[in-house]
């Protein structure tokens, strides 16, 4: 069987690159190793982020006298949280099989792997294709400590299939998907414990974001020890899980009902045989250009199996490079400018360079900060913690750098970058209008509060 395009994976990258592709006219044959979606469909972003909405709401409803709601109690019902989040993602996943029936995609459910450059392999059919796109996306990874394959310790998909809240859980990992789950847990009524071995959790995010974030969240119940090292894990005659770990040179030991290793995700691509295609790879993914080209003509890699970017949303444009690639177009879209997010309570979300990054690259700056405390919208909504942080270059006065800690922090990051994605000044966000009472008036405040000399 023959086609214009083949395409490995079928996680956002793969899925939608092949609705793109089939858009545009080319016939597309998608192989499907596991469920359509992917990680971040059926065990990641969206599993997750039906999880955070309960946190959220629980968050709230722990604080309903502050609203004038007394005498309220209320139970929560693990089962039905889990009943509604299975619904949500079929829901979903249905909805990509639709899309890519009517357009006309052929789907494979099998793994693919290579035959050689042209033709790939999947249930002992072979399929040819002049462009093949890989997209196999990326698995859990563990830390080689002593003890980190008992079958006590958990990654990101199997505590999305828990089907009871833990007493106490034990998070290895401060990054993303650590403080999310550590988020959900608190709320849910777990006893969280955060082990992670950089000096601040969200180690990617402003420092001043990831700061505040951890004293929040500190106050919230959440244990969060930062700078220390997993050394060992290990089952008492309890059954409960001990991890020793060390800080200050001095080792500590912390013992917990449940635990989850999150120390990231790499890239999928044992089982491609590769080599048969003579496509260059290494233990953090498939080697490309800035125009997701491997070093054999005609094969692509978007997403995380080239490591480069490991987001749901990074993927997808990548497809969208790799097919103007193909078509011999040419195109804007910039890659760093990749907004990113954590949906722990309260969100955070972030996009362009961190004041970290533009200290080491030597860069000249202006910052102007504002703080939910003073905005309307975010009182009323009684979501007071919250700070904007804006980064300008002193030079040409552009927006290089938005960090946003708060309410709908994510949505708020999304309308920065569309701002930077137009190489927005100082002085053009500072005579645009924002509407009032809203939560997008923390971005005109912190523009507001950035001055730039003459």
């Amino acid at each position: 069987m023959k086609a214009d395009i083949l395409i490995i994976g079928a996680g956002p990258g793969g899925y939608e690159t092949a609705l793109a592709a089939a858009r545009r006219g080319k016939n597309v044959i998608l192989f499907n190793g596991d469920k359509l979606g992917g990680t971040c469909l059926n065990e990641g972003c969206i599993p997750t982020k039906c999880l955070c909405r309960n946190a959220e709401l629980i968050s709230l409803f722990k604080e309903g006298e502050k609203f004038g709601i007394d005498d309220f109690t209320f139970s929560v019902d693990y089962n039905k949280i889990i009943s509604r989040k299975k619904e949500v993602v079929e829901t979903l996943r249905q909805g990509v099989d639709t899309l890519l029936n009517q357009a006309k995609v052929t789907v494979v459910n099998a793994k693919a792997k290579f035959k050689d450059a042209k033709t790939l392999i999947a249930d002992g059919i072979e399929y040819q294709g002049d462009r093949i796109i890989i997209a196999t996306g990326s698995a859990s990874k563990s830390l080689p400590i002593t003890g980190h394959d008992l079958k006590c310790v958990m990654d990101s998909s199997a505590i999305l299939s828990l089907e009871y809240v833990p007493a106490t859980l034990t998070i290895i990992g401060g990054g993303v998907i650590g403080m999310e789950f550590a988020s959900i847990f608190s709320q849910l009524g777990s006893k969280v414990t955060v082990i992670e071995f950089m000096k601040n959790i969200l180690p990617t995010f402003d420092s001043d974001i990831s700061k505040r974030l951890k004293q929040i969240l500190s106050k919230k119940g959440i244990n969060i020890i930062t700078g220390a090292t997993a050394k060992e894990i290990r089952q008492n005659e309890f059954y409960e899980v001990e991890v020793i770990y060390e800080t200050k040179g001095k080792e500590a030991m912390v013992v917990s009902s449940d635990l989850l290793m999150a120390v990231g995700r790499k890239p999928n691509v044992e089982y491609l045989d590769l080599e048969k295609a003579g496509v260059n790879y290494s233990e953090k993914g498939i080697s490309v250009d800035d125009f997701m080209q491997t070093n054999v003509p005609g094969i692509y890699a978007i997403g995380d199996v080239n490591g480069r970017m490991m987001l749901a949303h990074a993927a997808t444009a990548q497809g969208e490079r790799a097919l103007n690639v193909i078509e011999g177009k040419s195109d804007k879209i910039r890659f760093d400018l990749l907004p990113g997010a954590v949906f722990t309570v309260p969100e955070c979300g972030m996009v362009g360079l961190t004041e970290d990054q533009c200290k080491e690259r030597g860069l000249d700056v202006v910052i102007g900060t504002s703080f939910f405390r003073a905005n309307g919208k975010a009182l009323a909504m009684g979501e007071a913690d919250g700070i904007c942080k804006l980064i300008f270059s002193k030079d040409d006065h552009k927006l290089i750098g938005a960090h946003i800690m708060g309410a709908e922090a994510a949505d708020l990051a999304q309308q920065c970058a569309d701002l930077m994605n137009y190489e927005s000044k100082l002085e053009e966000i500072k005579e645009i209008i924002f509407s009032h009472p809203t939560l997008s008036e923390v971005i005109s405040a912190a523009a507001g509060a950035a001055k730039i000399g003459k």
